[in-house]
């Protein structure tokens, strides 16, 4: 994939405002297609009133696509406003509803081509974790299938609010590269490699 990756350790649209404004600029995107699709039983309205003001705070356009089942995963219209985007963002903090809407649909086959023709897709948090395989489960911190986007690398995400003990237990089950972000931490993946943003921890070598 010739596109950008962003994996933020949380603070979606608050936390990482320059990163963002470099990473826009970086694949020419004025416009944003955002999908609060892992907060569909929180407040989703939230997330994109936050992305607004963010919108305004770097001078964009962002768009809420509200994907938040599977059946609306599986429409071929919202695949195709997606694949169009040159910036992806996806947010909420509820990675298991996220891998359960999007795996295996018309809008994570778009996504994807969104980094194939060099665009740029941002997940922060939860959403993080889940487009990696493997994938931290929030309810135990033990691993399991994620979105696969990011093959090979484990992620704690919004790491802060972990135990140094619930990390070093699931850092001891990883067999594969595994990272910590705190909000404010980021990896960015280009053709180039990886960039590490803040304070990341990284066990193994990153994929």
């Amino acid at each position: 994939m010739s596109g950008t990756i962003a994996l933020q350790g949380g603070g979606p649209f608050t936390a990482n405002d320059e990163l963002d404004a470099r990473l826009l600029a970086t694949v020419g995107a004025d416009r944003v297609v955002m999908l609060p699709t892992a907060d569909a039983f929180e407040r989703p309205e939230r997330l994109v009133a936050a992305s607004m003001s963010w919108a305004e705070r770097l001078d964009l356009e962002v768009e809420a696509l509200m994907i938040m089942r599977r059946g609306e995963a599986m429409e071929q219209g919202a695949a195709n406003e997606l694949r169009a985007a040159k910036a992806v963002y996806l947010v909420g903090d509820q990675p298991l509803h996220l891998k359960s809407v999007l795996k295996d649909t018309p809008v994570w086959d778009a996504l994807r081509d969104v980094l194939t023709n060099g665009g740029l897709v941002v997940a922060t948090g939860g959403s993080a974790a889940a487009v990696c395989d493997p994938m931290v489960d929030p309810r135990g911190g033990a691993f399991t299938l994620g979105l696969g986007l990011v093959p090979n690398l484990a992620l704690v995400t919004e790491a802060e609010g972990w135990s140094p003990e619930r990390l070093h237990r699931t850092r001891e089950l990883a067999n594969t590269a595994f990272a910590v972000l705190r909000t404010g931490d980021a990896l960015v993946r280009t053709a180039a490699g990886w960039e590490r943003v803040g304070n990341v921890e990284v066990t193994g070598d990153l994929p």
